[in-house]
């Protein structure tokens, strides 16, 4: 997903590259799934219900300004409804949303269905 970062997340990134900061974000990275897409600015309408949690994200060192998901990323017990989306966000106190972008395509699951993202399928990179 090129440049799909949230504008907390383009700020922290030029923070970061320009001096501004050394603060990394709080680690582990989450993966949540969005019933409703967000924007820049705005987080999407997370998955609720079930035994849906945010997964950890794993990826490897970016090349060529890109990255993608390192291993498979798995919510089992998930609730009835269509995911439309994916957004990262840090492990802090009160968590921030750094990335967000649409599936290829919307997924409708059942009750009780397990939702998966194979590795290497999630990607990530600046342009």
């Amino acid at each position: 997903m090129a440049d799909n970062l949230s504008n907390t997340g383009e700020n922290r990134v030029l923070d970061f590259i320009l001096g501004l900061s050394a603060t990394a974000p709080t680690t582990p990275l989450k993966v949540a799934l969005v019933t409703a897409a967000g924007s820049d600015a705005a987080a999407g309408t997370e998955v609720t219900g079930g035994s849906y949690a945010r997964q950890n994200l794993s990826v490897g060192a970016a090349v060529g300004g890109a990255t993608t998901s390192s291993a498979d990323l798995v919510w089992a017990g998930m609730p009835a409804g269509t995911i439309v989306g994916w957004e990262i966000w840090d492990s802090a106190g009160t968590p921030v949303r750094l990335w967000y972008g649409p599936l290829n395509e919307p997924k409708t699951l059942s009750a009780g269905d397990e939702y998966r993202i194979a590795a290497g399928d999630l990607d990530l990179s600046i342009s």
